[in-house]
């Protein structure tokens, strides 16, 4: 009789844990997927993200100071102004590494790679058909970087030479709408390292790109100098899935958190980190 006792005793105990234990796993399920929190936020403000728990943002690296990586971790201007809409929401914001063509295009968002786009994209006719893109938050335009001592100072000194640009960015818009004009030859580069590497190798007598990348740039290179600034009256803007819900209250939420970032002040500390600088008024 004892022994019987002692066996329900045990049966029951053991029983009594299983439905502890279910209880525990049922109470913090959510969180093993990123948080439950994390997606009522999202959801909250009728945003379907692509992955629970995240903000997954495309760019093509590396873009200094916008984007590039400081070790693993992906850094930069644009990624702590888009890090306001992480945080707002409560997730983590997650960088995808991507070609440029394909969040300009919209065929990332399309795919269900990301959920917004950043990479110091100027704000254009032709991106505003196939992206919902947010209020600009920078002023931008183009300039001419050279090595130090060179003897080029504008387009026109380049007839016959060679002019490094950037795929898939206004500034091999720029270089190939004026092209002509000067005489120079256009040679293309996968990205901005590649791109200002060879004009330091001297492959490329010149190169045209962002001032926001080439300022920066120079003042870590001082054997390099832009001599040239072409007003091209750019603004900068971030990508999302256009003619989606998602993508619409992605880009009413950062206009929103821009808007306060700028008057708080936060906007401004975000700047100076990044360019040593104010934000022109």
């Amino acid at each position: 009789m004892n022994q019987i006792l002692r066996t329900s005793r045990r049966t029951v105990a053991a029983a009594s844990a299983a439905v502890l234990a279910l209880s525990l796993v049922a109470c913090g399920g959510d969180d093993s997927g990123g948080g439950g929190g994390s997606s009522d936020k999202a959801k909250e403000a009728g945003i379907t993200l692509v992955k629970s728990g995240k903000l997954t943002v495309c760019t093509h690296l590396p873009y200094k100071p916008f984007e590039f990586k400081d070790g693993t971790k992906v850094v930069g201007f644009d990624y702590d102004l888009l890090d306001l809409v992480a945080k707002d929401l409560g997730v983590e914001q997650e960088v995808v590494n991507i070609e440029w063509s394909q969040i300009t295009s919209g065929a990332a968002f399309a795919a269900k790679k990301c959920d917004m786009g950043m990479g110091a994209m100027t704000i254009r006719a032709d991106r505003q058909k196939a992206l919902a893109i947010t209020d600009p938050y920078m002023d931008a335009t183009q300039v001419l970087l050279v090595k130090k001592d060179s003897p080029y100072k504008s387009l026109a000194d380049l007839k016959g030479k060679k002019v490094g640009v950037q795929a898939d960015t206004t500034g091999k818009d720029y270089a190939d709408d004026n092209k002509a004009a000067n005489g120079y030859d256009v040679l293309v580069f996968a990205d901005l390292t590649l791109q200002t590497n060879n004009v330091k190798s001297g492959r490329v007598d010149a190169a045209i790109n962002d001032n926001g990348v080439l300022y920066p740039f120079v003042s870590e290179n001082p054997d390099t100098a832009v001599v040239a600034e072409f007003d091209t009256g750019e603004k900068y803007g971030f990508a999302a899935k256009k003619d989606d819900p998602s993508g619409t209250k992605l880009v009413e939420k950062f206009n929103e958190l821009l808007k306060k970032a700028k008057s708080d002040g936060s906007y401004t500390e975000i700047y100076k980190k990044w360019f040593k600088t104010e934000p022109k008024k």
